[in-house]
């Protein structure tokens, strides 16, 4: 207890030390009871000061709501304040937040960049991330041998979530996608889906928009429903082609035809929206009614929604709050 007027005295005073570790002790609540309010009053006094340890701690109270209304823009401020002074934690959360887009434009590259910095002090989800923007070639370069050694370092510290990354789940995902190009050569229409699917998103080779969605192409011409779905997506979205709305809706029309509920939701938006195809709600409720039925939660609400307002259906209350509460249960 001594011990404790004594941090509180040197605090009061303004010592930064004792205010980043009386914010400790309330956030730890082991030796006075805790209270994330004080905590992150007294890290809040030391992180002005310039204490790395309090800014680190004060950015997680904010990002979390502790003691403090939830704030990603000053969780990210805090975070910045103390990856700076070369703080590992906030290098690694300050990487996070970049990568999701927390409190800040979504940046792989910065992600990258603070990941790699705490992941060389031996931050060990750090160097885990790392690894994996390595090799998905996400904000850097994609580099198998780069992501080996990044995981080869976090399973060093006992990450987990390492066993499924080392190097044989590395030199697998190569070998498959060299079986799958041998194939797809010869017109194998799962292998074109396969060599497709590993180019969009980076599995085995370098991710290549135009690659998948030349594959794609290929297999979908065949009549596999996958690809042409996410040629769909890929002329949607004009990742790896020009981006075309009628050539979206050709190649969902193609999948929702074969019963592809995801397909038959995305057409449905189309129609609703007039992208691609002329405006049409009843074209838009039929295919929402197809994936609703399918259990699609969006294609569900969307088919409620033109029920209560009457468009492309007869106007109808009931069957709204039925497909609503469809959406709902799946939600739970």
């Amino acid at each position: 207890m001594e011990q404790q007027q004594v941090l509180q005295q040197k605090a009061k005073q303004g010592d930064a030390e004792a205010q980043y570790k009386l914010g400790f002790l309330y956030e730890d609540g082991e030796a006075i009871p805790q209270d994330y309010e004080q905590a992150a009053y007294w890290y809040q006094r030391a992180a002005e000061q310039g204490d790395g340890m309090s800014q680190n701690n004060l950015g997680v109270l904010y990002e979390y709501g502790e003691g403090v209304p939830q704030d990603y823009e000053k969780a990210r401020y805090w975070y910045q304040k103390a990856a700076e002074q070369g703080n590992p934690d906030a290098q690694y959360n300050l990487g996070l937040f970049y990568e999701k887009g927390q409190g800040v434009a979504q940046d792989l590259v910065q992600a990258a960049y603070w990941m790699q910095k705490a992941a060389e002090q031996g931050e060990a989800d750090a160097q885990y991330n790392l690894g994996v923007l390595y090799e998905y070639g996400q904000g850097v370069a994609q580099d198998y041998e780069q992501a080996r050694y990044w995981y080869q370092k976090a399973a060093e510290q006992g990450v987990v979530s390492v066993r499924n990354k080392q190097d044989d789940g590395l030199d697998e995902a190569k070998n498959e996608t060299d079986e799958y190009q041998r194939a797809a050569v010869q017109g194998d229409e799962e292998a074109q889906y396969n060599l497709g699917l590993a180019y969009e998103i980076g599995r085995g080779v370098v991710q290549d928009y135009a690659q998948a969605a030349r594959w794609y192409q290929k297999a979908a011409e065949q009549g596999d429903v996958m690809s042409q779905k996410n040629l769909g997506v890929l002329f949607f979205r004009g990742h790896g082609v020009p981006q075309d709305y009628e050539q979206a809706a050709y190649w969902y029309h193609k999948a929702a035809e074969q019963g592809d509920a995801d397909a038959q939701f995305e057409l449905g938006e189309l129609f609703e929206n007039g992208n691609g195809v002329p405006q049409d709600y009843t074209q838009a409720a039929y295919w929402y009614q197809r994936a609703a039925e399918q259990g699609d939660i969006g294609a569900q609400t969307n088919l409620g929604l033109l029920y209560q307002e009457g468009l492309g259906v007869p106007k109808d209350p009931e069957k709204a709050h039925y497909w609503f509460l469809r959406a709902a249960e799946q939600s739970e």
